[in-house]
């Protein structure tokens, strides 16, 4: 089974909803996959909408493809498969489909007992609580993400929020290859290169945030845009020619350049838009489209970790 397309993301969905979106998504939208994460801190919730959605006979687990992601507290080796067997048992899994490296940031490790999902900040009780950094190689995280493979924890292992250069240094060692490098990807950020590179060396793509700054007003991190993309003219007035959304467009985009989609909504009427992409855009609209590009990140550590006692400027 490949990766489909366009899965539904589960960052941000509250834990009390996200049990019922993931159900009624498999069962009455046909979702086959299922994008979350240590992070989310609701995994054990999104694994009761999955399980329930097997139980019922609705699926069976090898027709859905589940992504999980490694925390960035946990890259050193011994701790690797720890935080993979955490993320089944509270997803209630046997297996991941694919288990990516959540960021190419290593922290100071914090055990599963002491605080989980454990986030940025070490020790949010010091007297000056702030991240703590851990000197360890990705290449070292990467020979641990492989040996989850051999253990049939994860039929396949990638990466998330990776530039070329440390893209390069994971292919040029890896015994296994990257599946797929999750990456923010929007028309204000088409980041080209990089999916071509990607492509080039065979590593899929997926678009984190692919509707812009939406996901990110709650967390003050959207330059002031607002909704932003959704209002853009050029977003808008494609919309209006098709008879479709603004969501659909910009998801349309990405599909149709061969970037697979992973949108996140709390509002299963939004989530059913999303999953509506059987249309075709133009070449005139898909270059208009890219043609809005900013080089617009919303998603920066190099920025938001700032606050936490130290920016970790990765894209930089």
């Amino acid at each position: 089974m490949e990766i489909p397309k366009c899965g539904l993301g589960t960052w941000k969905i509250p834990a009390n909803q996200v049990t019922s979106l993931v159900y009624r998504s498999i069962k009455e939208l046909g979702v086959r996959h299922i994008d979350t994460a240590c992070d989310y801190g609701n995994e054990v919730e999104v694994g009761l909408g999955i399980n329930q959605a097997i139980d019922e006979g609705i699926v069976k687990r090898e027709q859905l493809w589940v992504t999980s992601k490694l925390w960035n507290t946990y890259h050193s080796p011994e701790h690797v498969k720890l935080a993979c067997q955490k993320s089944l048992k509270d997803l209630n899994l046997d297996y991941l489909d694919l288990y990516l490296i959540h960021f190419p940031i290593s922290l100071k490790f914090v055990p599963f007992e002491e605080r989980y999902p454990p986030e940025w900040i070490h020790d949010p009780k010091a007297a000056n609580p702030r991240i703590e950094r851990a000197n360890v190689p990705t290449t070292h995280t990467w020979k641990a993400m492989e040996g989850l493979v051999g253990d049939k924890l994860t039929r396949f292992i990638g990466v998330s929020n990776f530039n070329v250069q440390l893209l390069t240094e994971i292919c040029d060692s890896a015994s296994i290859m990257p599946y797929t490098n999750q990456i923010e990807l929007h028309p204000y950020l088409t980041q080209q290169a990089l999916v071509d590179f990607c492509h080039s060396r065979n590593v899929r793509t997926t678009a984190l945030s692919p509707l812009g700054s939406v996901s990110y007003i709650e967390l003050n991190m959207d330059n002031g845009l607002g909704q932003g993309l959704l209002n853009d003219p050029v977003i808008t007035k494609i919309a209006t020619d098709h008879g479709k959304t603004s969501a659909q467009i910009l998801l349309r985009w990405n599909v149709q350049r061969g970037v697979g989609v992973i949108p996140k909504s709390s509002k299963f009427e939004r989530i059913q838009e999303n999953f509506d992409l059987e249309f075709v855009l133009s070449d005139a609209e898909m270059s208009a489209i890219s043609a809005l590009n900013k080089n617009m990140r919303f998603n920066d550590p190099g920025e938001f970790c700032k606050s936490m006692g130290g920016a970790i400027p990765i894209y930089a």
